[in-house]
């Protein structure tokens, strides 16, 4: 596997399209961080790592509303491994008008582009969720 991020997002666009109440991704530092981001802004309902003799995983519980609507209308990987897309702070994109939210690796970790704003570090522009 050669994105492991892209890989992630697509499991999450693949389990909301089936209506799944859970999903499960192989586990990695930056992709539990990235889940725990998407569970603080209300996209997602809960992360936990599962640690089974056979693999090490990532639980994510999806989150629907009362209608049966996505919390996630769209999830897309910005920054792919053949086209790094790096933003300094001062040019970190705001996503639907700020309804959205863009995930980026800084020095500082894993931040939102809320936060990467308030604290002025730029870095790798991941992600884009609505």
């Amino acid at each position: 596997m050669t994105d492991p991020i892209g890989d992630m997002l697509t499991r999450i666009r693949n389990g909301i399209m089936a209506r799944k109440e859970q999903i499960e991704v192989p586990a990695s530092n930056l992709k539990e961080r990235v889940a725990e981001i998407l569970r603080d802004e209300g996209f997602i309902q809960s992360v936990a790592r599962s640690n089974s003799e056979t693999a090490n995983v990532i639980v994510l519980g999806l989150r629907y509303g009362s209608d049966n609507q996505s919390a996630i209308q769209t999830i897309r990987r910005v920054s792919r491994p053949g086209q790094r897309i790096y933003v300094g702070s001062d040019g970190i994109p705001k996503v639907r008008s700020g309804l959205g939210m863009s995930i980026l690796s800084t020095s500082r970790g894993v931040l939102t582009d809320r936060q990467a704003r308030k604290m002025g570090v730029g870095g790798e522009l991941l992600c884009e969720v609505w």
